[in-house]
């Protein structure tokens, strides 16, 4: 079982930046992928990044591509998304995700874990 805590939201102007953090707890953490997802108002849940265990390869949304940075500390069980140039379009609340099975994967069902997501509010 792995639980998982975001934080780092909060309200910013466009071209500005954030970091988002989130930290695992439970066993094994260091084998998990784990990915970031977004969902805005109305909208459906949608990915934003992923990271293997060993943090070698890494998957972005085209949408975030050159802006979005994802990370991973298997020692402090932390993985975070810096999130530069921000755009009012990045608006929603991010969640934190864990998959058991390997392989980086877009679709939100194929993760198993989530956290309880935190704002980012990107003001024009």
């Amino acid at each position: 079982q792995v639980q998982l805590v975001e934080s780092g939201g909060g309200l910013v102007q466009a071209g500005g930046s954030l970091r988002l953090s989130c930290a695992a707890s439970g066993r094994t953490f260091s084998n998990y992928p784990m990915g970031w997802f977004r969902q805005a108002p109305g909208k459906e849940r949608e990915f934003v990044a992923a990271i293997r265990w060993s943090g070698g390869r890494t998957d972005y949304a085209d949408s975030v591509k050159g802006r979005f940075t994802i990370s991973r500390d298997n020692a402090k069980n932390t993985v975070s998304l810096q999130m530069n140039s921000l755009k009012p379009e990045d608006t929603a609340i991010y969640y934190c995700a864990a998959k058991r099975s390997l392989g980086l994967t877009t679709t939100p069902g194929t993760y198993n874990y989530w956290g309880q997501g935190t704002q980012v509010t990107v003001s024009s």
